[in-house]
């Protein structure tokens, strides 16, 4: 079986640490994967947010995600605490990847918790399709702002 495999960053750019609520949870007692992928979606709003935009205004345009891969790496359970690391590359004139790495800590370690990518789309929502990521977004959310 083939299996996904994340290309990390050389740097994250941002940070945030999240708790596990117990609405986190499945039925196996530890975080599902819709769960794992609105952690990410909290993680990518702050990310934004740091940088003074929005899903719905990245200094003008809009954001539409493309597509998601995540990698579980260990349990996440209620009572953790994750830190989500953050950060945009692979930009092309439309869209950019935005990585995510989250760790756990438990009796003092940290461990790798997963890995997850997402492909974010340049988008006018009025005129219903994609745009060139505007100069100002491409400076800031590429660290040469």
């Amino acid at each position: 079986m083939q299996r996904i495999r994340i290309e990390q960053p050389a740097a994250y750019t941002f940070s945030t640490r999240i708790a596990i609520r117990i609405t986190d949870l499945n039925y196996g007692n530890h975080v599902g994967n819709d769960a794992f992928l609105s952690l990410v979606h909290e993680a990518r709003m702050q990310f934004l947010q740091s940088l003074g935009f929005s899903e719905l205004n990245l200094d003008g345009a809009g954001l539409i995600m493309a597509d998601a891969a995540m990698e579980y790496k260990a349990e996440l359970h209620y009572g953790d605490t994750v830190l989500i690391e953050v950060a945009a590359h692979g930009f092309s004139a439309i869209g950019f990847d935005l990585v995510y790495r989250m760790t756990m800590e438990r009796e003092g370690v940290a461990k790798l918790a997963g890995l997850a990518k997402t492909g974010m789309i340049c988008f006018d929502y009025q005129q219903k399709k994609p745009v060139n990521i505007p100069a100002g977004a491409l400076a800031r959310l590429s660290g040469n702002a």
